[in-house]
């Protein structure tokens, strides 16, 4: 049973966040400043306003018995986040039980030290797919600790390909993961989690209807 806790994001949510990542990458590319960014910024302050007066007034997650309706939908961050929020890395994942493999391609919005992936978004990447993986096998909780070990400089715009190797005893669940550029060895991940209760998470408000 695969693990999952919170609503849905919305349709609009995936093409904006794919197309932020693009823009951002192509607006931190120019060499001078461009026309097209000055109409970006004017239209950009215009929907901050009208999704300002849209969005609930409270920005706390809708849960629980406590929850309310000024407060905002609670979206589902058991996997794929990066597919509705830019800020975190877009990836693809195919898990075998305690083994998953997958690849992912770090866009220029991502970069650290010149031509490679920034070392904290690398942190975020390994938590995110690492916590995938342990939610698709129906067994996932809080990360207790996370540590990373940088091997080669990670470059941009290139598909890698990762693996990932779980065990779980004792309501622990230890995951080792690895990033690679063909056979080289870029980055390695070791990750520690609680195995929570699924049945014990508070109740998630669907989205409002007619909201």
């Amino acid at each position: 049973m695969r693990w999952s806790f919170g609503v849905e994001p919305l349709a609009q949510s995936r093409t904006l966040a794919a197309l932020v990542r693009r823009v951002v990458g192509l607006a931190v590319s120019l060499e001078a400043p461009h026309a097209a960014v000055d109409r970006l910024i004017d239209e950009l302050g215009r929907a901050e306003k009208d999704l300002a007066a849209a969005a609930p007034a409270d920005p706390a997650p809708r849960l629980g018995r406590a929850a309310s309706p000024t407060q905002r939908p609670y979206i589902d961050h058991s996997r794929d986040i990066g597919d509705f929020n830019p800020c975190f890395p877009d990836y693809e994942i195919r898990v075998d039980g305690d083994r998953a493999t997958g690849t992912v391609r770090f866009p220029l919005a991502y970069e650290g030290p010149p031509g490679t992936v920034h070392g904290g978004l690398l942190a975020v990447f390994f938590d995110s797919a690492m916590q995938h993986h342990n939610c698709d096998v129906g067994q996932a909780g809080k990360t207790t600790s996370l540590a990373l070990s940088y091997r080669r400089p990670t470059p941009l715009l290139r598909e890698l390909r990762f693996e990932i190797e779980r065990t779980a005893a004792d309501e622990r669940i230890s995951s080792t993961a690895r990033l690679l550029a063909d056979d080289v060895l870029l980055c390695e991940a070791e990750m520690r989690a609680f195995a929570g209760d699924l049945s014990a998470m508070p109740k998630v408000s669907p989205r409002r209807t007619g909201a």
